[in-house]
């Protein structure tokens, strides 16, 4: 899963960055408003940590835009600990949830996976499918009783698949969500990636549909 962290201040922007790869996501970084505003309105993020106080373009006028463009992934905006009045234009403003300042970073992740999840329709933090669960709390899969050894991209993977199961999910998609804007892409390595969780999924569960992409499923 592809974040996006809008945040101007150094040590918590640096703070932000090593909890939130640590914990599996691709992470893209902006500290201004304007550069923010343009990567959200481009960049098809899973979900956005929003600080409100930023040079250029304020976060509150970042948001609105990106709502009046139809931009509608979930942002969990961050506040300073007595700025209510921030939380609630946040919230008019389109945000998804709030955090205020300082915070812990297990709940920031915490409200982080909340928000994925209930992008895509799901209620609990564990994701399954037929004999595969995935804990998205401790980025860790298991099938029938038995953990997989999965490396960070083939995770990256597994766990957006896993989040649109039994859809269609082209291999362009795969790329944009697994990956950081400024990581080398290439295409290709998602074949490999898909080959790979192959051999430690059940036959079937990964499908190839000729031409648009895979879907992961319950083979039985």
């Amino acid at each position: 899963m592809r974040i996006l962290i809008v945040e101007d201040e150094p040590t918590l922007l640096a703070q932000l960055t090593e909890g939130t790869r640590a914990a599996g996501y691709a992470v893209d970084l902006a500290d201004n408003g304007v550069d923010a505003h343009f990567m959200g309105d481009t960049e098809p993020y899973d979900a956005v940590l929003l600080d409100l106080g930023l040079p250029r373009l304020d976060g509150i006028s970042v948001l609105r835009q990106w709502r009046a463009a139809g931009r509608n992934m979930p942002v969990l905006i961050l506040t300073a600990r007595d700025g209510w009045h921030e939380k609630v234009a946040g919230i008019d403003a389109g945000a998804d949830d709030y955090l205020s300042k300082p915070f812990h970073m297990e709940e920031l992740l915490a409200r982080l996976r909340a928000l994925i999840r209930r992008a895509g329709g799901h209620a609990s933090a564990e994701l399954t499918c037929g004999p595969l669960s995935l804990d998205t709390r401790h980025s860790r899969a298991v099938v029938a009783g038995q953990a997989l050894s999965l490396t960070s991209h083939e995770y990256r993977v597994l766990a957006y698949l896993m989040h649109h199961r039994n859809q269609v999910v082209s291999r362009s998609v795969l790329v944009e969500h697994i990956y950081a804007q400024d990581f080398d892409r290439d295409s290709n390595t998602v074949e490999v990636f898909i080959a790979r969780l192959r051999k430690k999924l059940p036959a079937g569960m990964i499908e190839t549909v000729r031409g648009l992409g895979y879907r992961l499923g319950d083979p039985a």
